[in-house]
This record gives C-alpha cells, sequence and structure tokens, in this order.
C-alpha cells in the first residue's frame, strides 16, 4: 500500500476538522535564542498548508533529551514564538503535553488556529519500551483532536523511533506524510535505487561507531567514499601511524583495518591534518601530513592537500551524499576542511550532480559558514533517520505510514 500525502489529506477536505502533526522542531538553543532556526523554517510549508485551509493544528514536537519530565531549559516556548513568526500568525503553546491545559486549549481552537503542545518527551509515555503506555498517550493526542481527526507525520528527524506520537498514533488516526517527510523519502530513495554514477560518498563527524553501518553499507554501492571528521585518526591509526592526542576509538581500530582491506581501493583519508596543542578556538593551528601527527598534538581538520583532493574526486561525481563535518568547524582556525569540501559539492552541483547534505552538523555548517543553501540539490533535516534509511534499516514512522 502506498502512503498518502498531504495533498491527499487537502483533497479531502480539512476545514473545521483537528489534524495532529508531529513536526521536528528540535533546533539548538542558546540560552533562549535559537541558534539555528532550519527545522522550524523546514516544518512551515506543511503547516501553513493546513492552517490555511482551516484546519485546527495540533501540532506534537520535542526539544532536546528531558528525562521524562518538565524542565523549563527545555520548553518550547523560544520555539513557539520563532513558529509564529515564520507562520505569520499566532502559535498558541500549551502549558502541559497532555493535561488539562493543552484539552482546553484543543477545545478552544477555531478554523486556521495552531496550537503547539509543550515539549512531548516531558510525558515519559513518548519514549517508553511499554507499547501500551505509549499507546495511552498516544490515545490522549487523538483526544485533543478529536474522532474525525487525521494525522499528518512530518518530523522527519524521528521517523528512526517507534514513539507515540512518531508511530502509535498513526495506528490510530488516518494517516498521511507531511510535504518534508515527503520529499526526504523521495531524496533518500533516489539515493539508493536510482543513483547516478560516479557516486561519491563524504562521511565526517567523531566516531567511526555512529557510522559503521552506513560505511559498510555505502562502501559496496559508491565509487568513492571520503572519510575525513574526527572518525579519520582511527581509520589512520588503522593504518599504523600516529595520532597524537587525537580523538580515537581504539575498540574500533580493527574494524577499520578490516574496511580498509575490504574497501581500500573506495575508501580515501586525507594526507594533511590541521592540528593543534589543546582544543580550542584560540589554540594555534599547524599543518602537517598525516604520517607526522606530533605525539602532543590533536587533528581537528583535514588540511589543505586533503581539501584539494577529495575536490578532484568530487568534480565529475553525479550523485553526492555528505553526511558530517570535516574538522571542528565551529571554532574558524578549523573550519576549512569542511568550508573546502562543502565548496566543492556546491560546484559539483552547479555542473549538475545531486547533492544530498545529511542533516545534523553538516545541515548546521551550511548554514554556519554562510553556503548558500541552494548550492546543494536537497539539505535534510534527519541525520540519525537518513543514515538509518542508507544503510537499508526499516524506519517504524515511515513503514506505519504506508499501512491501511
Amino acid at each position: 500500500m502506498g502512503i498518502k500525502s498531504l495533498d491527499d489529506l487537502l483533497a479531502e477536505g480539512v476545514s473545521g476538522r483537528g489534524v495532529l502533526v508531529r513536526s521536528d522542531l528540535n533546533v539548538p538553543l542558546d540560552g533562549e535564542n535559537i541558534s539555528d532556526p532550519g527545522r522550524i523554517i523546514a516544518s512551515v510549508p506543511t503547516l501553513k498548508a493546513l492552517s490555511d485551509a482551516g484546519a485546527k493544528v495540533v501540532v506534537t514536537a520535542h526539544l532536546g533529551r528531558p528525562k521524562g519530565e518538565p524542565d523549563p531549559k527545555f520548553s518550547l516556548a523560544p520555539v513557539a514564538k520563532a513558529l509564529g513568526e515564520k507562520l505569520d500568525r499566532h502559535v498558541q503553546l500549551a502549558g502541559d503535553v497532555v493535561g488539562t491545559d493543552a484539552l482546553a486549549r484543543a477545545e478552544g481552537l477555531t478554523d486556521g488556529d495552531v496550537l503547539l503542545l509543550e515539549n512531548i518527551r516531558f510525558d515519559p509515555r513518548e519514549t517508553s519500551k511499554d507499547g501500551a503506555e505509549r499507546l495511552k498517550l498516544a490515545k490522549a493526542l487523538v483526544e485533543l483532536v478529536g474522532e474525525d481527526g487525521a494525522f499528518v507525520s512530518d518530523g522527519f528527524g524521528v521517523v528512526h523511533r517507534e514513539q507515540a506520537s512518531v508511530y502509535d498514533v498513526a495506528t490510530l488516526l488516518p494517516h498521511y506524510a507531511g510535504a518534508l517527510v515527503d520529499t526526504e523519502v523521495k531524496v533518500l530513495a533516489q539515493l539508493t535505487e536510482s543513483t547516478e554514477r560516479p557516486y561519491a560518498v563524504v562521511l565526517g563527524g567523531s566516531k567511526v561507531s555512529d557510522k559503521l553501518a552506513v560505511i559498510e553499507n555505502l562502501a559496496t554501492k559508491a565509487d568513492s567514499l571520503i572519510i575525513g571528521g574526527g572518525m579519520c585518526f582511527t581509520f589512520l591509526a588503522a593504518q599504523g601511524l600516529s595520532v597524537g592526542s587525537s580523538l580515537l576509538e581504539e575498540s574500533m581500530i580493527d574494524t577499520c583495518r578490516k574496511l580498509l582491506d575490504d574497501y581500500g581501493d573506495v575508501l580515501h583519508l586525507p594526507v594533511d591534518i590541521v592540528v593543534t596543542e589543546k582544543f580550542a578556538a584560540d589554540s594555534p593551528a599547524d599543518t602537517v601530513a598525516a604520517d607526522k601527527i606530533p605525539d602532543d598534538k590533536m587533528g581537528l581538520d583535514i588540511g589543505p592537500e586533503s581539501v584539494r583532493r577529495f575536490t578532484a574526486l568530487l568534480s565529475n561525481a553525479k550523485t553526492i551524499f555528505w553526511n558530517g563535518p570535516m574538522g571542528v568547524f565551529e571554532f574558524p582556525a578549523f573550519a576549512a576542511g569542511t568550508k573546502g569540501v562543502a565548496e566543492a559539492i556546491i560546484g559539483a552541483t552547479g555542473r549538475g550532480a545531486f547533492s544530498v547534505v545529511g542533516g545534523g552538523d553538516s545541515a548546521a555548517a551550511v548554514r554556519q559558514l554562510g553556503l548558500p543553501e541552494d548550492g546543494f540539490s536537497h539539505i535534510s533535516t534527519g541525520g540519525g533517520a537518513s543514515l538509518e534509511y542508507l544503510e537499508g534499516k526499516t524506519l517504524p514512522g515511515i513503514d506505519v505510514l504506508g499501512r491501511p
């Protein structure tokens, strides 16, 4: 059975109906300031379409990792304000998740109104391993939109989680993929099913263990797989090189050695590294060959020769997937590697390549480094979900949408 879309729901009619939307509004906060509103912006098209069509929209989302109870520092208050500005309409924030305030506000909604529930993870049932507990929360969420309500799944960043607001509500209400989820799934399908070659994958980030399954899966599909970020040091160590005080997963060295043995013609490692004495923005930087990292220094970025080599690999690619920065891009002295590789991907995209930025830190880097977002074919909102899809895993939040 195919997945019904937002357009299908709008064609059926939503005026006067309650529509529960699971959005991904998990944005980084600096105090009460949102440092990267990318996910809020991405959630707007679906919410606006429903509101404009006269639905009574009830939005559920999480922020950070509260421990299953209310915590003021994880309140969605700043998100409600920012979302209202982007939608150009008032967004109410309930004082609880499914309590008396949420219920009263939901009952008072008029056509086109938008209500944001407080952080769904303030309720421990959201992430419970007990299906019966999750179902109780899901039923309470359904109560807010009524029996003739509908559910729209638009939080791609959470579709790999079997949670009450992602999975269980879809078993209780007519369910549809929002515009964001619909786009993400089509893009990822293009990366796995109809990939134009040469296919280049760029992986960064800190840990090999986080990316092992995707490395194993994509190494068999890609023409070149570029490794940067903190995890490159475990691969360098697997080649017998000293990595000084750089980030190192000792338990993964043998695994990396086997990957290099099996896929050495596909995997590409940095040839030079930007090193420094301590993990600090103002720590003096120096560039050394990858096999000459001093014992008392740590690598925080790939060097210019690595950028040149990686750019050459990317220049003729027809399909590119990028997930994870090449270095500590938050520190200006260690941002050149990430920026250089991103610019190479933008260049390839300009020559007709299909390029996907796999969410998370990579998407944040694009915005923080002032790179044009339209320089890439698609910027995903869900890093973990993108990776699990590309690993070939079933995503519960997508799987359930395909059921009657």
